[in-house]
């Protein structure tokens, strides 16, 4: 059949594109794309090649920088895909597929459309999009009132003046406690009692008198306080209440438009979105869920009777400014928004084996550098976990339990990503562990890196202060984030360069998740990532970053220990 549960469009030759050299030469794979973590198949690395032809010759030839949809200086790029298949008559060939809209459209030419068209006449979407904008415009409108800013400083001015009286006023009070009691001490042997009596009521009075004032300037700047407020909230109770309605209903329309979204998979059964999180997330979809790349390609597969084969997604254009993308790179589909909809879809076919469910630590060994009672130096291979993982157990943390069963305390001080080598610091009693901990908190310890980057650097050395965030919908993944990210700085000099790569000293001053891997990476850095990341540039056989040198301080005898170990690279 060309057409199951209903689906109303009609396959046209615009969205299956057959190859038209010979296959003799490629091999069908018999097992479908794992999606999170692949290499392109031969087939998915041709039908990208026609896609990026097509493009370049059919989308943008001609057009001005300013114009290209796919970004330039002023736009960003979109990760784009392709789906290797095979029609009911046997032809192979490919469907192409764009995640999210693109020049704000639905629709183009050879890309198939979406699971769910909000632009495509739904009334409801429309209507409540268009309410939606007209309130944003409302608070923007009021937001823009002048006296809102004078309001604003008028209120802190009063905060400001009320804080300072009444600050100045308690510390008269204290002053005036002190004297009084001095008072005391010097008339109680210098009086007679009825004199001494009428002291002490003096001093009193003086008292209730300051208590009196205090309580009188915190009702007077109270009142002044209340009327400032007041007069700030008659202009903000208003965009107050509209934000809380766009709010309201923003919420309402995201939940209508993802009660348009069912998923199949290739047996044919249909679930909505909303269950499939539920299930498989325990969570609420966020915003732009089911329209990625890989799930429209599938569902567009599914709807036609099209065998999918392989899959490939990539990225091009302008990178933006919070993530890392490559032009023309490969990325897996997002975990955040993707895992719940392709663990349904993927669901009765055959498909690669999941390699991060497999442990690439299982062959190596780790090697001791130093050992005493306290402290343990140890060379971290590439690949290898510093702590158990969600699916793997060994790990630099269940190695050294084995081989130190006696020690005490957390045992890892300091952790290094699975795919950067180098050097770790263990310590094997709790008193240990907490002077080493201290000493990286406080940032005593000195560290150096060593890495080949992917591209030729022309500066010779620098800093790099970009803040990083964890990329909620695609963990482990980090993001530059200006507003939530922690502070990270790092500092960089060039070894030398040779055939196109860097090899670079990296000297890392705060310790944040993939700090040197983005900071190499990312736009904002140096723009160029390290050599065999698979997160942020090209994979290879392994990420040419290595903890190279260390410099710690013994938690006994303080003295300075300085190790360094030599990278395979």
């Amino acid at each position: 059949m060309s057409i199951i549960l209903g689906w109303d469009e009609t396959l046209t030759d615009s969205y299956f594109t057959p190859f038209e050299e010979s296959l003799a030469n490629y091999s069908i794979p018999e097992s479908f794309t794992f999606p999170f973590y692949y290499e392109p198949h031969p087939l998915s690395l041709l039908a990208v090649k026609k896609l990026q032809e097509y493009i370049q010759t059919e989308i943008e030839a001609g057009l001005s920088p300013e114009s290209k949809i796919f970004g330039d200086k002023n736009k960003t790029g979109k990760m784009l895909g392709v789906l290797v298949v095979k029609n009911e008559i046997g032809e192979v060939g490919f469907i192409s597929a764009f995640s999210g809209q693109l020049g704000g459209q639905n629709n183009w030419q050879k890309f198939i459309p979406p699971v769910f068209d909000l632009l495509g006449g739904n009334d409801f979407f429309l209507k409540s999009e268009a309410e939606i904008n007209e309130l944003t415009q409302d608070i923007e409108k009021l937001e823009q009132n002048t006296q809102i800013a004078v309001c604003a400083k008028h209120l802190k001015t009063e905060l400001k003046i009320s804080k300072e009286i009444i600050g100045n006023h308690r510390k008269v009070m204290i002053e005036g406690r002190k004297e009084r009691k001095a008072k005391r001490l010097v008339y109680k042997d210098k009086t007679n009692e009825d004199e001494f009596e009428k002291l002490q009521r003096g001093l009193a009075k003086q008292s209730v008198e300051q208590k009196n004032q205090l309580k009188d300037l915190k009702l007077l700047f109270r009142q002044r306080i209340q009327i400032a407020e007041q007069d700030l909230l008659e202009l903000t109770d208003v965009i107050a209440a509209l934000k809380d309605r766009r709010k309201v209903q923003s919420k309402a329309l995201q939940e209508r438009v993802f009660d348009n979204y069912d998923f199949l998979n290739i047996s044919g059964i249909k679930k909505k979105l909303k269950v499939l999180f539920s299930e498989n997330a325990h969570s609420q979809p966020a915003s732009g869920t089911g329209d990625c790349a890989a799930p429209k390609l599938l569902q567009y597969a599914f709807r036609h009777s099209l065998k999918p084969i392989a899959l490939a997604e990539f990225w091009w254009g302008r990178a933006p400014e919070s993530e890392i993308r490559q032009h023309g790179n490969f990325y897996g589909a997002c975990q955040g928004k993707c895992q719940p909809i392709l663990a349904h879809m993927l669901e009765g076919m055959a498909v690669d084996d999941n390699p991060l469910l497999v442990n690439p630590a299982a062959d190596k060994t780790l090697e001791i550098v130093y050992e005493d009672d306290l402290v343990v130096i140890i060379n971290k291979p590439e690949g290898f976990l510093s702590v158990p993982g969600k699916n793997i157990e060994d790990s630099v943390y269940s190695r050294m339990k084995k081989l130190y069963p006696m020690a005490t305390g957390p045992l890892i001080v300091h952790r290094l990503d699975m795919s950067t080598s180098g050097l770790m610091v263990i310590a094997l009693t709790k008193k240990s562990h907490k002077i080493l901990q201290q000493q990286f908190i406080k940032r005593t310890v000195k560290k150096r890196y060593v890495a080949v980057l992917d591209g030729l650097l022309i500066e010779d050395e620098g800093i790099i202060e970009l803040p990083l965030r964890v990329d909620l919908d695609d963990r482990p993944r980090q993001l530059v984030c200006y507003d939530y990210g922690r502070p990270a700085k790092t500092r960089w000099q060039v070894i030398e360069r040779y055939l196109g790569e860097t090899k670079v000293y990296f000297y890392p001053i705060t310790g944040r998740t993939h700090q040197l891997r983005v900071h190499s990476a990312h736009v904002s850095g140096l723009g160029i990532p390290i050599k065999g990341d698979d997160l942020y540039g090209n994979s290879s056989e392994y990420l040419h970053l290595h903890a190279e040198k260390l410099e710690i301080e013994h938690p006994v005898t303080k003295l300075r220990m300085v190790f360094q170990v030599e990278a395979k690279f």
